[in-house]
């Protein structure tokens, strides 16, 4: 009686386990394309930035949705790149940044799209005078 709720612990972290291995394996590789299923042509569905202006110092999500493509590259580079219909990554470009995504399919055909976040500068404090004496 004692060893039934332990069994039911370990069940469950053997579970996560093999779902935290799993999950953690998608994100790093490439994807494969099942066997027998035709190339399609690859296409970018989405690239965008949550927000259309950026003050310098701020952080912005990047995001981009791609299909049928075995690999995908941001230009400028950003770590954690990879063929997904939906992922965002965040930047904090310190400069209007033009960003350039490119797709490449099975069939070696590429796909790409741009997009300008423009950054302005923080405004500058004003000198504030005092007129008269203290």
């Amino acid at each position: 009686m004692l060893f039934r709720p332990l069994s039911f612990w370990i069940a469950a972290a053997l579970v996560l386990g093999f779902w935290g291995m799993n999950s953690s394996r998608r994100q790093a590789g490439s994807w494969v394309r099942p066997v027998g299923t035709p190339p399609g042509v690859v296409k970018i569905l989405q690239f965008y930035s949550t927000v259309g202006l950026l003050q310098a110092g701020e952080k912005a999500m990047l995001c981009y949705g791609v299909e049928n493509a075995k690999a995908v590259q941001i230009s400028p580079e950003l770590a954690g790149i990879y063929p997904a219909f939906n992922r965002c990554v965040e930047v904090g470009p310190e400069r209007t940044t033009h960003y350039t995504i490119f797709a490449t399919g099975f069939d070696g055909r590429i796909a790409t799209q741009s997009l300008t976040l423009p950054v302005s500068k923080p405004p500058r404090p004003r000198a504030v005078r005092f007129a008269g004496g203290f």
